[in-house]
């Protein structure tokens, strides 16, 4: 079953998702509720059904699976988190390749590395890449020369077809995957009850796969920023052209000087580029955001420029799309992987900050194994009471 994408405050964005999960009535209760149809929440659904197959598992999805920040990502793959390396954490990428295929997921993984470019040798890098070698590829203009400073583990992957993958991974395991059961409420008892659009339910342990649009549910609108993070994508270009603006190798990139730009090299020789947040609203709601009005609207017309500007061969670049996604991050950049605030039936995981594609997978999977009693979570990823 395939699912079209729809206009939207936020725009369209270049990928599908080709599966829709039956609706089907759900149980009154549940060994395991999963609040969250992205990457995460899909990936501990499929993962809770692979490693205990008589429990008991539904996951409650506010619209649709992929409608937040994993349907609206470039589809960068980055090791670590965005504040690093910890302990415990382990290799996520080689990760990534392993839950994928015990899932039997194709999501178009591609893995060549990934380039850290910035205007001065200077600019901090990451630990854990190399020096380039060989001659240059990227010779940008863009506040100043951009080059390659550093090669770092990562890749690229179609958000599509890892979202599609996992729901049915999910389903062909046994979970209940239930599209727009908003949760609006969660009683925190000795066998918490979640109350949602359509119905309630009890759970005997609930993973909150939060993303930028339930912060109050989790707990952690005092804890983490939402923002609203642009992307376009070029129509496809000639493999002359690619490989004149520097990108025939197919690695992503992104600046560790400011200003920020990311991107990545598409199957279709299209181009992603992202770059530029946008706040909510007084009201804190990021679906009040519109990107073809006011600010956003400014902001798509200036970066486009922007990117027509960085090499003559992207001089007359059409953009075939403009899309925004939800990203939540916290002042210290780490991952929140946590027991809830309210109670220890409850674990909360989220606040990626840009690190998501493989990250929210790992760490949705390493979820599971501690609601089945098998893992504990990392000191690292703890939120305490307020």
């Amino acid at each position: 079953m395939s699912r079209s994408n729809t206009h939207q405050p936020w725009g369209t964005p270049p990928w599908k998702i080709d599966f829709a999960p039956l609706e089907q009535p759900l149980p009154e209760t549940v060994d395991f509720a999963i609040v969250g149809g992205g990457f995460a929440g899909l990936a501990a659904a499929a993962w809770l059904r692979s490693k205990a197959p008589e429990k008991s598992v539904v996951l409650l999805e506010a619209s649709h699976i992929g409608a937040g920040a994993s349907g609206r990502t470039g589809g960068m793959v980055l090791s670590e988190t965005a504040a690093g390396d910890f302990s415990g954490l382990g290799d996520v990428l080689a990760g990534l390749r392993r839950i994928l295929r015990k899932l039997r997921v194709d999501s178009d993984l591609s893995l060549p590395g990934a380039w850290e470019i910035a205007r001065s040798d200077e600019a901090e890098k990451s630990d854990n890449g190399h020096p380039l070698r060989g001659r240059p590829p990227i010779d940008w203009q863009d506040s100043g020369k951009l080059h390659v400073v550093n090669v770092v583990p990562g890749g690229t992957l179609h958000p599509g077809k890892q979202v599609s993958g996992l729901a049915r991974a999910a389903v062909r395991l046994g979970a209940i995957v239930a599209e727009n059961r908003e949760v609006q409420r969660i009683r925190w008892a000795n066998i918490p009850d979640l109350e949602f659009s359509r119905g309630r339910l009890r759970a005997r342990k609930v993973l909150l796969a939060t993303n930028a649009l339930s912060l109050k549910l989790s707990g952690l609108h005092l804890r983490t920023y939402p923002k609203l993070t642009l992307a376009a994508r070029t129509a496809p270009m000639s493999e002359t052209q690619i490989k004149d603006i520097g990108l025939a190798a197919r690695k992503p990139f992104y600046t560790v000087d400011f200003p920020y730009l990311w991107g990545r090299v598409c199957a279709d020789n299209s181009i992603i580029w992202g770059a530029g947040l946008v706040d909510p609203p007084k009201s804190g709601d990021l679906e009040e955001v519109e990107i073809r009005e006011g600010r956003p609207a400014e902001m798509f017309a200036k970066f486009e420029t922007r990117i027509r500007g960085l090499h003559p061969a992207l001089a007359r670049a059409k953009f075939t799309h403009e899309w925004g996604g939800p990203i939540a991050f916290r002042s210290n950049w780490k991952p929140i992987f946590s027991r809830h605030a309210e109670s220890h039936h409850g674990i909360v995981l989220g606040a990626f900050a840009g690190h998501g594609v493989a990250l929210s997978v790992y760490l949705g999977t390493w979820a599971a194994e501690v609601l089945l009693g098998e893992r504990h979570l990392p000191r690292w990823g703890r939120i305490t009471k307020k």
